[in-house]
């Protein structure tokens, strides 16, 4: 009997495998499961304001090469080129810098919609520092995987195009003339909005924001126009299928001479490269040279390289190639079978304007660091003694309703500017 169970336990200990061995076929399993992505871009300048950045070796945990992500982002300045160039090298650093160390990749996506925005925020911030007058707008996309993930203040755009030619924005527009939003989000924040005045009182042009005259609700810089020009991006999360899609990211110059439909019919079956070329030329063809005019094509397809085309097919089921899902606790066979006809699935979306509703909360529990007794800006990372933290959820700063244990929290500076973002006082800023 004792023979025969010593046996039965030689024989199960033998079917064991090492735990070395089982993170090594996990590590294998998903470098095989993530897609690969195709992409090329093309421009053509009018007044040398656009900027772009497509970087492919960023890693969650550095070192880890089964970590790595991808960034796109199109940056259009306006009034100069300074704000542009300035996000562009430090937007990036300042998102990766507002998120904990050491997640796992489902945790890090989740914390990446709050670090985008305290991410813009410090950019904006640092660079109004420099007393520039100088904007731009901002769209930057993350792709970790399938998922996808889309900040965009202004109205450089970023849709998707899946197969069977559905055609999904992941920005929305920051225009004063087309966002009623955010209009009245401006004028119940002390701006004054209205068309360009000239000789007779004649009004033309788009609405604008005054002082400063901007058409856009939101950007990083323009410290002359009034800090409810707000730099509190929009964002979007999705999980693509396996069947994978093509991304367009484009200044406005594309977008005011084509339609994302347009724009995604004029380069289906074209590979990346030159399927940004072609959006380019179309969009020339159109409008002509009015505006600096660029573009991003990302195409993330299926591990086995195996780019299927993207021209739309003919009539389908009732069901749409692509429909949004909210998350939620339906079984894996479900989502296995919605996966399986092109579905994509929505993991976030907010695009409120105000910070405290952006960054959430969070109870004191000490520093992201570890050290006691010190914890951090949400913004601008910098370590905070207890009694110099303001929470992000006061009403004012001189307000005795504060909760001074729910955070997160902010610096003093970075207080009056998420108070003059909302109207309750001026910035102090002022243009060198």
């Amino acid at each position: 009997m004792a023979s025969r169970e010593g046996q039965r336990r030689r024989q199960h200990n033998h079917n064991l495998v090492p735990l070395a061995a089982l993170i090594s076929q996990e590590a294998r399993s998903e470098r095989l499961e993530k897609p690969s992505l195709r992409y090329g871009n093309a421009a053509q300048s009018r007044k040398g304001e656009d900027y772009f950045l497509m970087k492919t070796d960023c890693q969650r945990l550095p070192g880890n090469p089964s970590s790595t992500f991808s960034v796109f982002a199109i940056f259009d300045g306006h009034n100069g080129n300074a704000a542009a160039i300035f996000t562009r090298e430090h937007l990036l650093s300042h998102v990766l810098g507002a998120l904990p160390r050491g997640l796992g990749q489902e945790e890090w996506l989740q914390a990446l919609p709050r670090a985008l925005v305290a991410g813009f925020v410090k950019t904006d911030k640092e660079f109004q520092s420099r007393g520039e007058t100088s904007g731009t707008t901002a769209t930057f996309v993350i792709i970790d995987g399938w998922t996808v993930t889309v900040a965009s203040v202004g109205d450089s755009r970023c849709i998707l195009d899946t197969q069977g030619g559905a055609v999904s924005a992941l920005t929305v527009d920051h225009r004063l003339e087309e966002n009623v939003e955010e209009r009245e989000r401006v004028t119940a924040s002390g701006g004054e909005i209205g068309r360009l005045s000239i000789v007779g009182g004649a009004e033309i042009g788009p609405l604008r924001c005054w002082p400063g005259g901007l058409c856009l609700s939101r950007s990083i810089g323009d410290m002359d126009v009034g800090e409810f020009i707000v730099p509190i991006p929009f964002v979007k999360q999705v999980k693509l299928s396996n069947a994978g899609g093509r991304l367009i990211i484009a200044s406005d110059g594309i977008w005011d001479a084509l339609s994302s439909d347009m724009a995604a019919k004029s380069c289906r079956g074209l590979p990346a490269e030159l399927a940004a070329r072609q959006v380019v030329k179309e969009a020339l063809r159109t409008r002509g040279l009015k505006d600096d005019t660029t573009c991003i094509v990302v195409d993330i397809v299926p591990p086995d390289n195996s780019l299927q085309s993207s021209s739309p097919q003919k009539k389908q089921s009732v069901l749409k190639s692509l429909l949004f899902r909210k998350k939620s606790h339906s079984s894996n066979k479900l989502s296995k079978s919605l996966s399986a006809v092109g579905f994509v699935e929505e993991l976030f979306e907010d695009g409120s304007a105000m910070l405290a509703e952006r960054l959430g909360t969070v109870e004191l529990s000490g520093s992201k660091h570890g050290t006691p007794g010190l914890f951090s800006c949400a913004v601008c990372q910098v370590d905070l003694a207890p009694s110099e933290g303001i929470s992000v959820h006061a009403g004012s700063i001189f307000s005795t309703s504060s909760k001074p244990w729910q955070g997160p929290f902010l610096c003093a500076d970075c207080r009056n500017k998420k108070d003059a973002m909302e109207g309750k006082r001026p910035s102090g800023v002022r243009v060198a």
